[in-house]
C-alpha cells in the first residue's frame, strides 16, 4: 500500500501544493512550524476521516479561505484508489473514487494509516480515553463492523445517561433494562474485537519493545477489564454489570461502567508505565505499540499500512534511531524532521523540503 501524490489547497497554512510519494521513506524536512506536520496529518485524515491533532474540521481550513481541499491517489494490494476531501465550515464532502460518500464508515480500510507523533505519549502518560481512541482509530480501519457498533453503542449510550438523570425513579429502573440489552449488542463487539487486537498486539509490542531497548526492560499489555471470551458471554457478562450498577449509575447520572470506561494495561518492567515510567521509557512504549500496531495490519489486510513518523527522529537518541529504521524498511514512510543529515544514515530516501507551506525545490 503506498500514496503515490497528495494534493492540499487552502490546507492549514498551504494555498496550493501538490506531493509526490516514493514506495520507502519520504522525508519532509525544514524548519519548525513550515507545514511539515500538516502534510503528515493530511494523509492520516484521508486514511481515517479525522484529524489527529484537532476534533474540529474547520481548523483544518486556511485562515481567510471558506473551504479546504484534500486529495491523493494511492495503489493497494486490490487496485489503485482515489480519495478526496472538501472540507466546509460547517460540513465536508468525501470521495472515494469520485462517487460521494455519506458515511465515514466507508471511506475506513481504503488506505490505512498508522500515525506517530510526540503527542502519542498521552497514549502512555494520560488517562484510560487516550488508549481507547488509539484502540477504537486502529481497529476501526480494520473493521468496518467494528466502527459501525462504536458510533452505534455511543448513540444508546448517550440516551442510557440522559434517562439517568430523570428524576423518575420509577420510569428509570423501568426503563434501563431496555436499554441495556441493545447496549449490550454493541458492546459484546467492540470487547470482542479488543481482546482480539490486544491479543496480537501484545507478544508484538513486547518484541518491538525489546529490539528498541536491547531487552532491557519488559513492555507488557492486557486488558485492564474482563468480561469473558466469546461475545455471548461477554454479553451476559455486560447485561449483569449494567444490572449491578443501577443504583450507583443513577447516583452518579451516568453509566460507570463498559466499553466507553475501559482501559488498556501497560507495564514497564512489571510497574504501571503511566505512574512509574519516565518521559524516555513512556516515548519508547508509545513507539513499540505502534510499530507493532503497523505489523497488526500487514498480518489483517495483507500489506503494510502508510506510515507517518512526526518529528520522532528529535526524541531519540542514535542507537534507537537505527534500530527504527531497520523496522520500516520496505514500508512507505512519510517522516518529518529539521535536519535529514542528522537522521538518514546514509539510505536512500525522497526528499521534500518545506518552507512557510511550499515545496522548495
Amino acid at each position: 500500500m503506498r500514496i503515490k501524490n497528495l494534493v492540499l489547497k487552502n490546507f492549514r497554512n498551504y494555498a496550493e501544493e501538490t506531493f509526490a510519494f516514493t514506495e520507502g521513506i519520504n522525508v519532509l524536512y525544514g524548519k519548525n512550524a513550515q507545514g511539515k506536520t500538516n502534510c503528515a496529518e493530511a494523509v492520516f485524515y484521508l486514511c481515517t476521516g479525522v484529524s489527529p491533532r484537532t476534533s474540529r474540521d474547520r481548523q483544518l481550513i486556511r485562515t481567510g479561505e471558506e473551504s479546504a481541499h484534500i486529495g491523493c491517489t494511492a495503489q493497494t494490494r486490490y487496485g489503485g484508489v482515489t480519495i478526496s476531501a472538501d472540507i466546509f465550515e460547517t460540513r465536508r464532502e468525501i470521495r472515494i473514487n469520485g462517487g460521494k460518500i455519506t458515511r465515514n464508515a466507508d471511506l475506513l480500510g481504503n488506505i490505512n494509516g498508522v500515525y506517530f507523533s510526540p503527542g502519542e505519549l498521552r497514549m502512555i502518560q494520560d488517562g484510560p480515553e487516550e488508549r481507547r481512541r488509539f484502540l477504537n482509530v486502529s481497529i476501526s480501519q480494520l473493521s468496518k463492523s467494528y466502527y459501525t457498533a462504536l458510533v452505534r453503542y455511543n448513540k444508546i449510550l448517550e440516551q442510557r445517561n440522559a434517562l439517568l438523570k430523570n428524576r423518575d425513579l420509577g420510569l428509570v429502573f423501568e426503563t434501563l433494562p431496555v436499554w441495556d440489552v441493545q447496549l449490550c449488542k454493541y458492546a459484546a463487539e467492540l470487547v470482542s474485537r479488543r481482546n482480539a487486537f490486544i491479543a496480537k498486539l501484545s507478544p508484538l509490542a513486547e518484541q518491538k519493545h525489546a529490539l528498541l531497548t536491547d531487552g532491557a526492560e519488559r513492555l507488557e499489555i492486557d486488558a485492564e477489564t474482563r468480561y469473558g471470551d466469546d461475545p455471548q458471554e461477554i454479553s451476559e457478562g455486560l447485561l449483569k454489570a449494567f444490572s449491578d450498577n443501577y443504583e450507583k449509575d443513577v447516583r452518579l447520572g451516568y453509566t460507570s461502567i463498559g466499553p466507553h470506561r475501559d482501559d488498556l494495561k501497560i507495564l514497564i518492567g512489571g510497574r504501571e508505565a503511566r505512574v512509574f515510567g519516565s518521559q524516555g521509557q513512556a516515548r519508547t512504549a508509545a513507539l513499540a505499540l505502534k510499530l507493532a500496531e503497523v505489523e497488526i495490519f500487514r498480518q489483517t489486510a495483507g500489506e503494510y499500512p502508510v506510515l507517518i513518523l512526526d518529528d520522532v527522529m528529535s526524541e531519540l537518541d542514535l542507537s534507537r534511531r537505527r534500530k527504527l529504521l531497520t523496522q520500516i524498511d520496505g514500508i512507505q514512510t512519510l517522516l518529518t524532521c529539521t535536519h535529514t543529515e542528522k537522521v538518514l544514515f546514509g539510505k536512500s530516501v525522497n526528499k521534500i523540503r518545506i518552507s512557510g507551506g511550499k515545496i522548495k525545490r
